[in-house]
């Protein structure tokens, strides 16, 4: 854990860790998402959830942002029936209303690098222990291929 980390944990009375600043953040903008989609009809909600997604992205700071566009356009030109979300305030794609994957900028939780990750509903079972998370440092043509591949298998 970095100092960070350290520093923006409080201790309950028993003296173990709870939740850090950004993690309790993460968990709120979650409660919001999950009331907002409760009210909206079905027909609106994708159209809703694609405004949801690219609202989170403009937030970002420049280096996350670009890098979180790019995905995006990547993950909807090769797998246009994802439906766009955001998750825990982090721009993700669903597959039947279930999140499949996701992008976790590096500013959200005050990490080095962003990641793009996979939700236990990712098909990416490989044995006895796979990658459901990656660091993301720079997209490179040969990184948003190895990117899509990794989605379309997750979408089965």
């Amino acid at each position: 854990m970095t100092d960070t980390k350290k520093r923006s944990r409080t201790e309950a009375g028993d003296g173990t860790q709870t939740w850090t600043d950004e993690e309790r953040d993460a968990m709120k903008e979650r409660a919001k998402e999950l009331k907002a989609e409760s009210r909206r009809k079905s027909s609106a909600k994708k159209l809703d959830g694609e405004q949801d997604l690219l609202a989170k992205i403009a937030e970002m700071p420049e280096s996350d942002r670009v890098m979180a566009e790019r995905i995006h356009a990547v993950i909807k030109a090769g797998l246009p029936d994802l439906e766009s979300k955001t998750w825990y305030g982090m721009p993700a794609y669903a597959k039947d209303g279930k999140i499949v994957c996701f992008f976790q900028s590096a500013a959200k939780f005050k990490a080095r690098y962003a990641t793009f990750g996979f939700s236990e509903e990712a098909q990416l079972d490989d044995g006895d222990m796979w990658p459901t998370s990656f660091g993301v440092a720079k997209l490179t043509p040969a990184v948003e291929k190895k990117l899509i591949e990794l989605v379309k298998k997750a979408v089965g």
